[in-house]
């Protein structure tokens, strides 16, 4: 696939030069001071390394340790850390109207099945936070769906994808740490 990728990547660069070089003024293209031309085959050497794509599963630095859920607020991103350090699964989330502030937080209660406030069927439910009189945890809509909720709304759920919650549900127990990162 990487191989595929470049090799369609070395064509668009192809097509632009020479489309690059047939729009260009006759004062620039045809200089007779010009360097020499290279061959097709140089060209399609890359002259630096390229630079290494970020690990989805790369675990946000200042997290903590041990066994966690780590969620990042800014990426929208939660990861279910074994205590080796190591992600078993990262996913993304869609945050609620109401979120925690960045700290450590212990999972304090759990529903199989419940109404969400916001009036959608939601299942798999790990609360670990409490703001102004709002619960938050992760759920996920029966649906499947992961709507943005009604920013004007007091909601503190964060809604994951069915298999994710599943995940979810088998991973943080009563107990267990969350650590939320910005």
């Amino acid at each position: 696939m990487v191989a595929g990728l470049t090799a369609a990547a070395v064509v668009a660069v192809a097509v632009l030069a020479y489309q690059a070089s047939a729009n260009a003024p006759d004062s620039v293209a045809s200089s007779s001071s010009a360097a020499p031309k290279t061959s097709a085959s140089a060209s399609a050497q890359p002259t630096a390394k390229p630079k290494p794509t970020q690990d989805a599963l790369a675990v946000p630095a200042a997290s903590g340790t041990g066994e966690r859920v780590v969620y990042a607020l800014k990426d929208r991103r939660v990861w279910l850390v074994e205590g080796n350090g190591k992600a078993l699964r990262t996913f993304t989330v869609m945050p609620s109207p109401v979120s925690p502030p960045p700290g450590t937080y212990q999972v304090s209660s759990r529903s199989g099945t419940v109404q969400g406030s916001d009036g959608v069927p939601i299942e798999h439910v790990v609360r670990f936070a409490n703001v102004n009189d709002v619960a938050v945890g992760f759920s996920a809509a029966q649906d499947g769906s992961m709507e943005a909720p009604d920013p004007t709304s007091k909601t503190g759920g964060v809604r994951m994808k069915r298999a994710d919650g599943n995940a979810m549900w088998t991973f943080a127990t009563v107990g267990a740490k969350v650590v939320v990162v910005p």
